[in-house]
């Protein structure tokens, strides 16, 4: 594990129309809101697709996560590019050889408005 305390791991990405009409056939979250188009073209996507951002970085880093608390601060829409960084808060060997994690996130568009925040804990496998 090359993981440390204070590390700062980040990425971005733009959801596409497409991504969320394949998350809303995988989730059934069929809002209007995810279905029809704004006045200017673009989809709210579903909040539970913008979270998949920060768990990106713990499926990177083989992380089995026990619990994850999300904040949703403000709409992203198709189109929009999402920041999303991650900060491991915490890291603690245990005895069955793993190592606990807690890590913090938060995800700004490209205004730099925060859309999501929260954290995340649970174990390196």
């Amino acid at each position: 594990m090359n993981l440390q305390v204070e590390d700062k791991i980040s990425f971005e990405r733009s959801f596409t129309k497409e991504d969320v009409e394949l998350f809303t056939k995988i989730s059934l979250d069929e809002g209007n809101h995810h279905i029809t188009p704004d006045e200017q073209g673009r989809l709210v996507i579903q909040g539970l697709l913008t979270a998949t951002l920060p768990t990106k970085i713990g499926g990177e880093n083989n992380v089995l996560a026990r619990t994850m608390n999300f904040e949703f601060l403000r709409p992203v829409f198709t189109g929009d590019t999402i920041f999303c960084e991650v900060t491991i808060e915490k890291l603690e060997k245990q005895a069955n050889n793993r190592t606990a994690i807690m890590a913090t996130f938060t995800c700004t568009n490209q205004k730099e408005k925060q859309v999501l925040k929260g954290n995340f804990a649970g174990v390196v496998l």
